[in-house]
């Protein structure tokens, strides 16, 4: 069965999820299910070491930070303008560089 991505996403359901139907006081009720023991699949805990971990989580908390602290770029409205945006940055960063090395 296809629902509508609306209506997914309202009830919290992704493409692809098992679902329980049934059919109460002459509707049809959909309610996801798990397939299963969560617990017996593997996460992302499994799939690193403990300092690549450490690693992940520092480059996250950085990330975190830095947005906290509006160091970002955009948002934009087009893939366009996220080009042009980049490039203006790249020039900075060239700039940058030229001037550090010709001292």
């Amino acid at each position: 069965m296809t629902l509508p991505t609306r209506l997914r996403t309202q009830a919290g359901i992704s493409e692809g999820d098992l679902v329980e139907a049934a059919f109460r006081r002459g509707r049809i009720v959909l309610t996801p299910t798990l397939a299963g023991d969560r617990s017996k699949f593997s996460n992302a805990d499994d799939d690193y070491t403990p300092e690549q971990r450490r690693v992940i989580d520092a480059r996250l908390a950085e990330s975190a930070e830095d947005l906290k602290r509006g160091r970002t770029f955009g948002p934009f409205n087009t893939a366009e303008e996220m080009i042009a945006s980049m490039k203006a940055q790249l020039k900075k960063r060239s700039a940058v560089k030229k001037a550090k090395t010709s001292r």
